[in-house]
């Protein structure tokens, strides 16, 4: 289409050069600019787009869309907006014909959850005959395809494009991970969304949005903008009926609400809750019924993770029957409280929590199924949030029998400074027993070979990821594979298969 077409989406300040001028493409990444593209200045907060125009023409770049009056080379087609971040939300959906429209959208935000219930709403969509899309922190994945995206939600440009190419592949839905960063950098602007689901609201980037408040205003611009786009069909809202935070969301959110929890009130609840080191049982109430459900996941927070998921099956039409057989079908999701074993006779479990509610989730969860000790590896990540950071350290000290404090994804930051940031939590805890190790590897380690049989050992952080974050590298590190190879250092080497998901 021509610029004049495609920008018709905008409110624009102002223009110049030939609109009518044919455009092949956009970008916001002057690197990856092609012939024919429009090229779309944005301001971050490491460098501005804006000083890559002219690398963006040279590039092929045949018009810009701008921030702030610059002298262009002449000829250049431009176009000026107030906030080009939203303006290529509107672009990009416009660009790849509004692809969203036609699938059924699901977007799950909240501090800790998120990835487990995306994965549990998708088999309860494709259990009920829905082929559905998954994009979150482990990547996209629709059927056997995976690939890995950056950012837990993907710019503006990529998710447009990832829901076309899901339109392509016959997929009737989609259910992602919405971060709050997303949505206050418009990456979800031209995306309209059919249902939202609510987990938790607990301390984590306050680096970015430097208070709770604002934090919740972020989750909150989700829930306010349900049913007020042009999509047919039922609107609603899955809350978290318990959290303390769900009742304000609640009365901001235009369109049904339905809540979930533990809690009397809720209209989707667990009840006679049963958790085994294999698994967690629960009846779910629920308007019109009542289910036994079984799940081969541990933890109350995946009875929450799970109810999510059943209220969106049950809005979305599912049978309940379907739904329950769904959820209990699932066997875990990579880096989420996932168990390595390799015939040691103690436990070890790899798990993403990089919070303080996420990091007390699973020790608690791994105190209610573990006979011995519980030793715990965790550290915090570099150029993030240090408020949380003590607050993880005093967490840890409270539920573990022994922690070792050691680096996690470093980024700027010299690790030791991270772990100082951390002792002061643990050293609030007069019971404390443990060690700082710099080294994540030689850390893992030690709990291993500390491990005794029956007892347990977490190492949360990282999970998933297969790398590790130091200075200007991207280094090779997994958790479960270290965990794979210091188990064979020690003599374990039964070749076990590590279950974890659906795979």
């Amino acid at each position: 289409m021509t610029l004049a077409e495609l920008s018709a989406v905008l409110d624009i300040i102002d223009r110049g050069g030939e609109q009518n001028i044919h455009l092949t493409g956009l970008h916001y990444d002057s690197r990856r600019v092609r012939p024919g593209f429009l090229f779309v200045a944005i301001k971050g907060f490491q460098t501005d787009g804006h000083l890559y125009i002219n690398d963006a023409l040279q590039r092929g770049a045949v018009a810009v869309v701008i921030e702030r009056e610059l002298d262009l080379p002449p000829g250049t087609a431009w176009i000026r907006v107030a906030n080009s971040r939203q303006a290529l939300g509107q672009l990009a959906a416009r660009f790849y014909g509004y692809p969203g429209s036609s699938l059924r959208l699901i977007g799950v935000t909240g501090t800790n959850g998120k990835t487990t219930t995306t994965h549990l709403i998708k088999e309860v969509l494709e259990a009920a005959g829905r082929p559905t899309g998954l994009l979150g922190t482990i990547g996209f994945r629709l059927g056997t395809k995976v690939l890995q995206t950056e950012r837990t939600t993907p710019e503006a440009l990529d998710l447009q494009a990832i829901f076309r190419e899901l339109l392509e592949n016959q997929a009737q839905a989609a259910v992602m991970e919405v971060s709050s960063h997303a949505l206050t950098l418009y990456r979800t602007e031209g995306t309209e969304f059919d249902g939202a689901v609510f987990t938790n609201l607990t301390q984590d980037h306050l680096d970015f949005h430097q208070d709770m408040e604002s934090y919740l205003n972020a989750k909150a611009i989700l829930f306010k903008s349900l049913g007020q786009g042009v999509k047919k069909g039922p609107k609603y809202a899955v809350i978290n009926g318990d959290d303390p935070y769900g009742s304000r969301l609640a009365e901001l959110t235009p369109v049904e609400v339905i809540t979930y929890g533990r809690n009397s009130a809720c209209q989707v609840r667990a009840e006679k809750v049963r958790l085994a080191p294999d698994g967690a049982t629960c009846r779910v109430v629920f308007p019109g019924g009542v289910l036994d459900l079984k799940l081969k996941l541990t933890g109350l927070f995946n009875i929450y993770n799970a109810l999510a998921a059943f209220a969106v099956g049950l809005q979305e039409g599912v049978e309940p029957a379907t739904v329950a057989t769904a959820l209990s079908q699932v066997r875990g999701v990579p880096g989420r409280f996932e168990r390595v074993d390799r015939g040691q006779p103690f436990t070890v479990v790899v798990d993403y929590a990089h919070t303080p509610d996420g990091l007390k989730n699973i020790l608690q969860a791994a105190r209610q199924v573990t006979a011995g000790r519980l030793l715990t590896v965790f550290g915090c990540g570099g150029d993030r949030d240090r408020g949380k950071r003590p607050l993880m350290g005093q967490v840890a000290a409270q539920l573990s029998d022994y922690c070792i404090v050691t680096s996690d994804n470093p980024r700027s930051e010299e690790p030791q400074a991270s772990i100082a940031d951390i002792v002061p939590g643990l050293e609030k805890v007069a019971s404390a027993a443990y060690q700082r190790i710099v080294d994540r590897r030689q850390a893992i380690a030690t709990a291993l070979a500390l491990a005794r049989p029956r007892d347990m050992v977490v190492i949360a952080g990282k999970g998933h990821e297969t790398y590790q974050l130091v200075k200007d590298k991207i280094l090779p590190f997994d958790d479960r594979q270290v965990v794979r190879e210091e188990l064979a250092a020690l003599g374990y080497t039964e070749n076990r298969h590590d279950v974890y998901s659906n795979d």
